[in-house]
């Protein structure tokens, strides 16, 4: 049963290997999540496991979220994250899931929210060349031209051009898992994930 966790970046730091190689890798704080409901074929079409994360106060959710959790005995969280599966038989409500799922030397792949970086110009966002700094130049970093004249008489949609940059939702696949600690819930994985401190992560075997 291929059932993901949710967690929280922490941070980067390195380690060193047996022969002194220094590893850059992201330490993320992964669950314990609790399973809050789970989705048959018969049901809803299809099979899921949905699980919850991070504790919070009752009085923060509705009464719809409430009651949603009470079926599974759960206490209030913020996050919930439903994974599909094709295969349910060890899956039950209430069951606890922890970075006990994972392994040293498994690979995982890790979906998070990008760092959002606002509104940003071409160069910022596409890395193209700024226009001459002097001798009259008014084209520091501008645009430029967008290539369109009488005909088409219109800007193809895609062209690259400025605007907002980050703040979307990227997977990095096929990270390998470098040191587990079960009783800090901590998990070290070799390289960088999406986003800043403290974003949600999803975390699944790949």
């Amino acid at each position: 049963m291929n059932i993901g966790i949710l967690g929280t970046k922490l941070g980067m730091t390195q380690v060193f290997d047996s022969s002194g190689l220094a590893i850059p890798v992201t330490i993320i704080k992964a669950g314990p999540c609790k399973i809050t409901q789970i989705k048959t074929l018969e049901t809803d079409g299809y099979n899921s496991v949905q699980i919850g994360y991070y504790d919070i106060k009752s009085s923060v959710l509705n009464k719809a979220k409430l009651g949603h959790l009470k079926k599974s005995n759960s206490s209030p969280v913020k996050y919930l994250k439903e994974y599909k599966n094709t295969s349910l038989q060890s899956a039950s409500l209430g069951t606890i899931i922890s970075v006990n799922l994972f392994n040293i030397g498994d690979t995982v792949s890790i979906t998070g929210k990008t760092t959002g970086k606002g509104f940003a110009g071409t160069i910022k966002k596409h890395n193209f060349t700024r226009g001459p700094m002097t001798h009259g130049s008014k084209n520091h970093r501008e645009p430029g031209s967008i290539g369109m004249g009488t005909t088409p008489g219109r800007v193809y949609p895609g062209k690259k051009m400025a605007g907002r940059l980050g703040g979307k939702q990227r997977t990095i696949k096929n990270l390998p898992i470098i040191i587990t600690n079960p009783e800090s819930n901590l998990l070290v994985i070799k390289g960088a994930v999406p986003g800043k401190v403290g974003n949600l992560l999803s975390i699944k075997k790949s």
